[in-house]
């Protein structure tokens, strides 16, 4: 069995992720993907790891819990998809480490499916609007020791990802940037599921359509059906035109408030951000989904 875990990160449009591959979830099950509702694992998932935590998995473990996640649909490869498997936004950071419990969680997923192959997608996302969204809801003493304890300016997505392959050099990982998910988003979704890049599929629209006009959509809708037989970079340089004029401001200005942050700040950031991704494309088995 194949098994993607899209392991979020928190703020990345997690969900909206996951909707749209349910959208697809009868086409794909024909082709052997399943794509379980989340109700099926999550809980599950994260008493399987508490369990872990204690003991080794039963002998029959695996089985079992395909059944409960599967029930009784036939599938060669399964997407599972959870932004709090490395865990919630609170244990997202630990010092100036992302998601600390990572490499443990992944590891625990192989001990429960040893004979499985397991692949990891995850998005990033620039660390200067990615705190701010991670603690938007965190109390005033949460807020107060992430300030004494984390330094934005070390927070390394290559960091992680080296702990990842260093760790667990078997998972192949693809990750991709929050910020490019516009021009990105049918990639994504197919290949989740394993699909060829021009292959159609529900939902490919669905994030360049909360950002932009419903006048954009609709003449954007008419030119790629007028044009069927563009390539994907084709289709990201008109969708890359069309944010150019038709883009909604409003969905596209990130508010980032966090006390004390400054403009300077926040281009420091940007730049230790393109340069962190940089160094991560250079990962063995690292693979960076790009525009």
């Amino acid at each position: 069995m194949q098994v993607i875990v899209h392991t979020g990160a928190h703020a990345t449009e997690e969900d909206r992720l996951l909707k749209s591959l349910l959208r697809n979830k009868e086409e794909f099950s024909k082709r052997g993907v399943a794509v379980p509702g989340p109700g099926k694992y999550r809980s599950l998932l994260k008493e399987c790891f508490a369990a872990l935590n204690a003991g080794e998995p039963a002998e029959d473990s695996r089985d079992v819990l395909w059944d409960a996640i599967l029930d009784e649909e036939e599938a060669d490869r399964v997407v599972l998809s959870n932004p709090h498997f490395f865990g919630s936004q609170r244990s997202a950071l630990e010092n100036n480490r992302l998601y600390p419990e990572a490499v443990q969680r992944m590891q625990h997923l192989q001990q429960l499916f040893p004979y499985d192959q397991i692949e990891l997608f995850m998005g990033m996302r620039n660390p200067a609007g990615f705190l701010p969204a991670l603690l938007k809801k965190a109390s005033k003493q949460r807020l107060r020791e992430v300030r004494k304890q984390t330094d934005p300016h070390q927070l390394r997505w290559s960091e992680m990802m080296g702990r990842l392959r260093q760790d667990v050099p078997d998972i192949a990982i693809t990750v991709w940037c929050y910020e490019d998910m516009p021009l990105i988003w049918g990639q994504i979704l197919r290949d989740m599921v394993g699909l060829e890049p021009n292959e159609a599929i529900l939902g490919d629209l669905d994030l360049l359509s909360t950002i932009l006009s419903t006048e954009g959509m609709t003449r954007l809708r008419s030119y790629l059906a007028a044009h069927g037989d563009m390539s994907e970079m084709q289709k990201r340089r008109v969708y890359s035109a069309f944010l150019d004029k038709f883009a909604l401001e409003d969905a596209l200005e990130e508010e980032l408030d966090m006390a004390g942050w400054t403009d300077e700040l926040v281009d420091d950031l940007t730049e230790l951000y393109d340069e962190d991704m940089y160094h991560l494309q250079r990962i063995p088995g690292v693979t960076l989904i790009e525009p």
